[in-house]
């Protein structure tokens, strides 16, 4: 096979992926074709390097913040003197490093023990908080490029919130610690556990534990940290695949670690630290495409051949168009009005275009937010008020008025309202214009 023959096949699965009339509609080939579809979705973001930048960016903050956030976190634990419940979690991040990782483990928990938080004045308090939030914003600002989400939470929202899961978290979390162990250590389960296979498996499963945990924790990310509405059974399955993801790269990199002695002669006593990097930075890899497969697994539609689609004019009219009809059919039937998510769906493209001309077709008053919750879709007028042409100018209106920025130089008949058909050479166009110039 010549390359140009497998550039062109390469080419006919890339369009069978993607602009595919005639999905697979039945069990276990439409299962198939979906996860075709979120792998080549996941292996373009990979290829494409956001991912990356965005990973290295966290690692470099992670090491500046890792400190004050563990700080902040064990102060709420600390006074209830149950922080010890908490460092086995540490340990498990650091397991994999092999015995240098429980070594810098302690040496982060020395220092935290040293950092004391009520000593610390106004000033080295709100720098600790700080450093903590830009830590946390960063985060968000990471999972809103993956959600397509053009504006973060207000500063209001940031420090409520995230402070709230900062001192929260960690505490729930050594609640569904002790309450695990006090199930396990009741009498009943006791007894359960003398009962075969009943004890095998109660046994595998307090194993599996902190495996639990690791997938709700995060699932929880994948929720609250984007700036916007995420399904929990999209948030789980992006959870459940980066918790396996993630225990398989801690074997693979323990195996790494154990056989990298010649980093340790190379890098000597730097050696740990170079470790400590690529661990971490493996880590916010999996994170990160863990939030890209609940995003694609929840927006089908965003699956294009690029990452950010081309605004091109036929792409916005067109959508313009079909958004309007999708709308003004059930209202004229007297059926209710569809969801704004579903419309979405159902239109099949990336969701930053479909929000960006339903934002356009609003604020034109041609569509109107309706329902309990506001996320129902209704004409913003009369059905026999709303012409074509409306929609048209909607979809082409320059909200920032940069085209009032570019010169005068247009005749009358290019700048009208209603341009013409089209029909018109430039140079009918220029040498109408000279003639009047020369009357």
């Amino acid at each position: 096979m010549t390359a140009s023959q497998l550039k062109d096949r390469l080419k006919a699965a890339e369009d069978w992926i993607l602009a595919n009339p005639n999905p697979p509609r039945h069990w276990p080939w439409r299962w198939a074709y979906s996860c075709g579809r979120v792998a080549y979705a996941l292996v373009r973001d990979l290829i494409n390097g956001n991912l990356t930048l965005h990973a290295m960016s966290l690692v470099y903050t992670t090491l500046l913040s890792v400190v004050p956030l563990l700080a902040l976190s064990f102060s709420v634990l600390k006074a209830m003197d149950v922080h010890q419940r908490m460092e086995p979690l540490l340990f498990q991040f650091f397991e994999p490093m092999g015995p240098q990782g429980i070594e810098l483990g302690n040496k982060i928990l020395e220092f935290v023990d040293n950092m004391k938080v009520g000593v610390l004045g106004s000033v080295g308090l709100a720098l600790l908080v700080y450093t903590v939030i830009s830590l946390v914003q960063k985060i968000e600002r990471s999972f809103n490029m993956i959600w397509r989400v053009p504006d973060m939470r207000s500063m209001a929202q940031r420090f409520s919130n995230y402070l709230s899961v900062i001192m929260v978290g960690p505490l729930l979390m050594v609640s569904a610690i002790g309450f695990t162990a006090t199930i396990l250590s009741s009498d009943f389960v006791v007894r359960l556990m003398e009962i075969e296979p009943f004890g095998v498996m109660i046994l595998q499963a307090s194993r599996l534990m902190p495996f639990f945990l690791v997938v709700g924790a995060f699932t929880f990310v994948y929720i609250f940290m984007p700036n916007t509405r995420v399904r929990l059974r999209y948030a789980f399955t992006g959870g459940l695949i980066a918790g396996i993801s993630w225990q398989a790269g801690s074997m693979l990199f323990a195996s790494f670690v154990a056989g990298s002695a010649k980093y340790a002669a190379i890098y000597s006593s730097f050696a740990i630290g170079i470790i400590l990097l690529i661990w971490i930075y493996v880590n916010w890899m999996i994170l990160l495409l863990g939030a890209s497969l609940s995003f694609y697994l929840q927006n089908p539609g965003a699956i294009a051949r690029r990452q950010r689609v081309r605004h091109s004019a036929e792409l916005q009219e067109q959508t313009g168009l079909v958004l309007m009809w999708l709308v003004a059919r059930p209202f004229q039937q007297g059926e209710p009005a569809p969801q704004q998510e579903a419309l979405e769906a159902e239109l099949r493209v990336p969701g930053e275009v479909t929000r960006r001309i339903s934002d356009k077709l609003i604020a034109a008053g041609l569509l109107s937010l309706a329902g309990p919750d506001g996320d129902r879709l209704v004409p913003g007028r009369s059905l026999d008020r709303i012409t074509v042409a409306d929609i048209l100018a909607a979809v082409r209106r320059d909200d920032d008025g940069v085209a009032r920025k570019l010169p005068r130089v247009l005749p009358q008949a290019l700048t009208d309202a209603r341009l013409p058909q089209g029909d018109e050479t430039l140079a009918e166009l220029l040498s109408r214009e000279s003639g009047g110039a020369e009357r």
